[in-house]
């Protein structure tokens, strides 16, 4: 193996579902009606658990919506007040076990926990899991538990005053943000302070409670992990089980996984206190199994493991978990012909290309991410032919249901530990609650076959590298020592002692290999030559692609976009319906966004000068999202293409991970899917770019070319079909056609070339300003992949274009509802909408070079003919000009 290689043995992992305890076990769910007090009792509310104090608050009336229009500023107060939830339950049936335990999954996040009047035990970190032993504390009658809950801010604030050797920035975040400080100084949510897409609501809550007791022993965690030795043939798959342990016994575990025709019994001798157990279970054949693949590379079959438990013939432990099979390894390594090395993901030993987004909290308010939130978010992932998420290191570590999903629906993880755009300090509590933390995470998350590698941190290598908060270079040893200390020392043993099934980065982005070479900060970690990057440009147009790096791995990019008026009314009022209202100005949280954004689509659109301020608003939403559209799809595009080139020592691009899949509330951002969960245009436009095959067509010096991209396993021999059409004209001025080419599976070739005056002279009177491209590609059997388009010229200056006067009729289907279409001219980006009303579009933003098109909505909720048809409105680009 190559010691530039980063290769892992064979997962199989367990689905982290409920564990059912063993019958003898009594669970007491304390989830349900607390009473929520301020502290000087001044309010006094009924208050849900799980759930926050905000959402209390707006439950019982306290406070409106807290994303309503300022009320992110309005609302401060509650973050600065210190809370306390209360509850009380019977403890008659749990003192009669030989230990209960009250388990709290999540505490957000800095309190003091009370059982009857005495202090039982501490918690300081969101992301912790804490068992405190309470037996001794409870009485016979009713038990009353109180959490208090310390004002984060301020506890944050304490804890860098506290650290006065030197500073650990950033202080506060930019004051466009309108956040909070020190967040770097507690384990919470590090986006709830504030991020430049969020707002500051710093959260205060509990997750799930409950008082667990038994007698002989509780399993509390079943994982599993399984090696392929290839000269046997065999899988071992080693499981683990977490128990916790009353009396010393000696006992029989059996595990089997009835598909595979696999038992085998081990008998095992029990301590007081928590055990991990270590067994191995061995698969004879590998052809007997069925692996794991990400979406769009097969199925994602799995097996069931049953656990079983008996002393001296009494069954005292038994649960089943699903089992995945597949195997992950991150190849870094030399390329022949170029410097540097590779930056990719072998999955089950095969190349994939990730394609996907970056992940952020769903929510402010995680108590309010329901299951349909995460099935209709990830569902809209899969459906846009993405295989991939990067779940970023400023939100949280998701729910079990999360993974659950990307499980089911092949959509692989990129996992951050939850660390982003700081310095951290490096005391001894603050070390030991983060490790405490990153053992139960990965312990909870190895069990999922989507979690490809962890990654320690968002951008923190490069913000030391690049000088992000100006240290002087004196101090910049002391900062390094504390970065290895954290995400080295600490993190990456931690996670390289749980977990030595998938690979470990210590940030993104980072140059992998080579950064650990130089001390795990990299002179360059944007280098193209090494690692992933992220990259932003405003300025730059975005339709030249020589403007991108040509990286091995793109982690992040992106251009803002504002969400759709439907999305922003319920949150506004009519006098913050304009581009330069206060509102708009408030809700941009990115420094000078909401110009960039014009800047940009000014490069090749006019940009929206109606008269009417409510249409011009809603004609700069819709610019906005075409610009973002546009510029993510160039690039995107990009990098697709790049996959199979060196050029000048740059390319082998094997991942297109843009920021940001969904939105935390009704504002301008990165995103495709806005709060709620709506399409926005990019979004659909990913669906063709992230296509299985793929054509690609851009200018090299005045010459067109065209790549056919393959992310299929068997070869393909395609053609490029090029149309030329007239702007003023729905009928095709001319179609060529390349010679067939072989196109290997997972490749990027050129298969179409020609000088674009030479193409045009052929066309007819077509020039560049009068005339527009098309093309896709085709096999024997027909079309492959989706149309792709090509502009000669910025839309701007295109001559002939004409409003189309679409007219649309919306009819019921079996199957759903239907749109057709009717335009009088070329039609690009054409836009329908439907309001409020949610679903979604089969196409949506396209080129329209037919006098008729029908497409599909697909409603979230029930609706109508009636009600579709008097929403419907469609948008396409010289209607806003």
């Amino acid at each position: 193996m190559s010691p530039r290689a980063f290769v892992l043995g064979v997962l199989c992992v367990l689905s982290p579902v409920p564990v059912p305890v063993p019958a003898h076990t009594h669970t007491l769910s304390l989830d349900g009606k607390w009473t929520l007090t301020n502290s000087n009792a001044s309010l006094s509310l009924p208050a849900q658990v799980p759930g926050s104090v905000h959402t209390a608050l707006q439950q019982q009336g306290y406070i409106q919506d807290p994303y309503f229009r300022f009320n992110d500023v309005s609302y401060r107060w509650i973050a600065f007040e210190n809370w306390t939830y209360a509850v009380t339950f019977p403890g008659s049936q749990l003192r009669d076990r030989q230990k209960v335990l009250l388990v709290l999954d999540g505490v957000d996040t800095v309190s003091t926990v009370t059982l009857n009047g005495m202090v039982v035990g501490k918690t300081d970190n969101m992301f912790r899991r804490y068992d405190v032993s309470v037996r001794d504390r409870l009485q016979d009658g009713d038990n009353e538990l109180k959490v208090h809950l310390l004002s984060p801010v301020l506890y944050a604030s304490e804890r860098r005053n506290a650290h006065s050797a030197y500073r650990v920035p950033p202080e506060c975040p930019p004051d466009v943000q309108r956040g909070e400080c020190h967040v770097n100084f507690v384990r919470k949510e590090q986006s709830s302070f504030s991020w430049d897409w969020g707002p500051s609501f710093p959260t205060m809550g509990l997750w799930r409670v409950r008082v667990e007791a038994f007698d002989v022993l509780q399993l509390s965690r079943v994982s599993s992990v399984a090696l392929f030795n290839s000269s046997l043939s065999q899988w071992t798959v080693q499981v683990q089980l977490v128990v916790d342990v009353v009396l010393k016994t000696r006992g029989q575990i059996t595990l089997s996984i009835p598909e595979l025709h696999t038992e085998n019994t081990f008998s095992t001798q029990l301590v007081p206190g928590e055990t991990r157990l270590s067994f191995s279970v061995h698969v004879n054949t590998s052809s007997q199994v069925r692996l794991w693949w990400p979406h769009g590379h097969g199925e994602q079959p799995f097996y069931r493991l049953l656990v079983r438990g008996s002393q001296d013939g009494v069954l005292i432990l038994s649960t089943e978990s699903k089992v995945y099979f597949r195997s992950v390894e991150l190849v870094q390594e030399p390329i022949v012909g170029s410097p540097g090395l590779s930056f990719y993901f072998r999955i089950n030993g095969k190349p994939v290309f990730l394609k996907g987004s970056n992940w952020i909290p769903a929510h402010s308010f995680q108590d309010r991410v329901t299951p349909a939130v995460l099935r209709n978010l990830l569902q809209s992932a899969v459906d846009a032919n993405m295989n991939a998420l990067r779940v970023w290191g400023g939100g949280v570590y998701e729910q079990d249901l999360f993974y659950d999903i990307c499980d089911e629906l092949g959509v692989m993880v990129w996992q951050d530990f939850m660390f982003a755009c700081a310095m951290y300090p490096t005391e001894d509590d603050f070390l030991q609650t983060v490790r405490e933390e990153v053992v139960q995470q990965v312990r909870r998350l190895a069990s999922h076959p989507s979690v490809i590698i962890w990654s320690g941190n968002n951008e923190n290598e490069a913000a030391l590298a690049t000088d992000w908060f100006n240290i002087p270079a004196s101090q910049r040893p002391t900062y390094v020592k504390d970065y290895v200390t954290l995400y080295v020392d600490n993190i990456r043993a931690i996670v390289q002692q749980e977990d030595q099934t998938r690979p470990f980065l210590v940030s993104s982005p980072t140059n992998g290999a080579e950064s650990e070479q130089e001390g795990w900060v990299a002179s360059n970690p944007y280098d193209p030559l090494y690692g992933d990057t992220h990259f932003y440009s405003y300025v730059q147009d975005c339709w030249d692609w020589r403007t991108f790096p040509r990286t091995r791995f793109a982690s992040e990019y992106g251009f803002q976009s504002w969400p759709s008026f439907s999305t922003l009314q319920p949150v506004s009022i009519k006098e913050d319906w304009s581009y330069d209202s206060d509102f708009t100005s408030h809700r941009q949280h990115h420094e000078g966004g909401n110009q960039q954004m014009l800047q940009q689509a000014a490069l090749h659109f006019h940009l929206p000068s109606s008269t009417q301020a409510s249409s011009r608003f809603t004609h700069t939403l819709y610019i906005t999202q075409v610009m973002q559209a546009q510029c993510v799809k160039t690039q995107t595009e990009f990098y697709r293409r790049s996959r199979s080139e060196i050029i000048e020592g740059k390319g082998h691009t094997m991942g297109a991970l843009y920021w940001q899949l969904n939105d935390i509330w009704q504002a301008p951002s990165w995103s495709s899917l806005e709060f709620g969960g709506k399409w926005k245009m990019l979004h659909y436009f990913a669906q063709d770019f992230f296509a299985a095959v793929l054509p690609v067509g851009f200018e090299d010096d005045d010459t067109l070319l065209v790549y056919a991209v393959s992310d299929l396993s068997q070869d393909l021999q395609l053609r490029a079909v090029v149309t030329v059409f007239s702007w003023a004209d729905l009928d095709p001025a001319c179609t060529l056609k390349s010679d067939p080419l072989l196109v290997p599976g997972g490749s990027a070739v050129p298969i179409f070339k020609q000088p674009v005056a030479a193409l045009l002279a052929g066309c007819g009177r077509c020039t560049r300003l009068t005339c527009l491209l098309t093309f896709h590609l085709e096999d024997d059997r027909g079309q492959q992949g989706p149309t792709n388009h090509h502009f000669l010229c910025s839309p701007k200056d295109a001559e002939g274009l004409q409003r189309p006067n679409i007219t649309a009729k919306v009819q019921q289907e079996e199957t759903g509802y239907s749109v057709t279409l009717r335009s009088a001219s070329v039609a690009p980006f054409v836009w329908l909408d439907v309001g409020a009303v949610p679903g979604r579009f089969s196409s949506n933003g396209f080129l329209m070079l037919s006098r008729n098109r029908t497409l599909t909505f697909s409603a979230w909720r029930p609706t109508s003919v009636e009600e579709l048809s008097r929403s419907l409105t469609v948008t396409s680009l010289t209607d806003v000009y």
